[in-house]
């Protein structure tokens, strides 16, 4: 329940940051930087009566039957939940602050605010194993079936809605929509790698057992202890080996500090980590 709320959080936070990037920064410049909100732009652009959130929900509907028959029905709900919501949340933004207008004359400041903040908000949803929809779905697709990263995957997907744009808003319109996908590529692949690091960490000390029985009951993790010989007294240690994420690493720093101040210590930054109790892809 603690995981499955946790994920919902996380998915509740990156369809807002999609929903409010894409409102407040691209809408208003006709910026329409791949996805269905892109496709929704450009037909907005042409029929200003028809609202973004509606057009983008009655895209999603089509997208997500396709999603749930390919990847299937887990993938499905999610992706279901954050796509909605997000087209609910420009509907009702829609309502709270109509015929919204740029902030600014400088396109490319807001492009680059739009694009971060909803690229950390897709990066986060695609990190819980759900998409925000939209040809979000067609990149998760091309993911799985070619390894390619969520990404480039990303990128690919949205590359065609770039080129209509340009030819619908225009060649300024159409190359700053370009730069976006770019980045946008750029910034999930960068987020979902930062929230699925970790640190390897090796530790020598003298109070091993304690630090061991630390590591399994108070952070909850797992080690590997392998006997080596020290080079200048020649004589055998006991060195542990454990990954862990940020916040354990610290904990495990500060009561390793109290328990033997003369414990030598590496940490590693790993990027991915795969098998029983982090990933499940193998």
């Amino acid at each position: 329940m603690k995981i499955n709320l946790k994920k919902a959080l996380f998915m509740l936070t990156g369809t807002f940051l999609v929903a409010f990037g894409t409102y407040f920064f691209l809408a208003p410049n006709h910026i329409a930087a791949g996805g269905t909100s892109g496709i929704a732009i450009i037909i907005n652009a042409v029929f200003p009566n028809l609202p973004i959130g509606l057009l983008m929900m009655g895209m999603e509907v089509i997208l997500f039957t396709l999603g749930v028959i390919i990847i299937g029905p887990v993938f499905g709900g999610k992706t279901i939940f954050c796509s909605f919501f997000i087209s609910a949340l420009i509907l009702l933004l829609e309502k709270i602050y109509p015929h919204i207008k740029p902030f600014s004359s400088d396109i490319l400041v807001q492009l680059i605010f739009g694009i971060l903040i909803c690229g950390m908000g897709m990066g986060i949803v695609f990190n819980t194993g759900a998409s925000t929809g939209g040809t979000d779905i067609i990149a998760k697709i091309i993911n799985k079936y070619t390894k390619i990263s969520i990404g480039k995957s990303v990128l690919i997907a949205d590359i065609t809605v770039t080129i209509i744009a340009t030819i619908v808003l225009g060649v300024n319109k159409g190359l700053y929509a370009i730069l976006g996908v770019i980045l946008n590529s750029t910034i999930i692949d960068k987020v979902i790698i930062s929230l699925n690091s970790y640190k390897q960490v090796s530790i020598i000390s003298n109070s091993g057992k304690s630090i061991q029985d630390f590591i399994i009951n108070e952070l909850e993790r797992s080690a590997t202890i392998y006997y080596a010989k020290g080079a200048y007294r020649e004589d055998k240690k006991e060195v542990i080996i454990t990954i862990l994420n940020r916040k354990q690493l610290l904990k495990l720093k500060e009561y390793i500090k109290k328990l033997d101040n003369r414990a030598f210590i590496t940490v590693n930054d790993i990027n991915e980590v795969l098998g029983e109790g982090f990933s499940n892809t193998i």
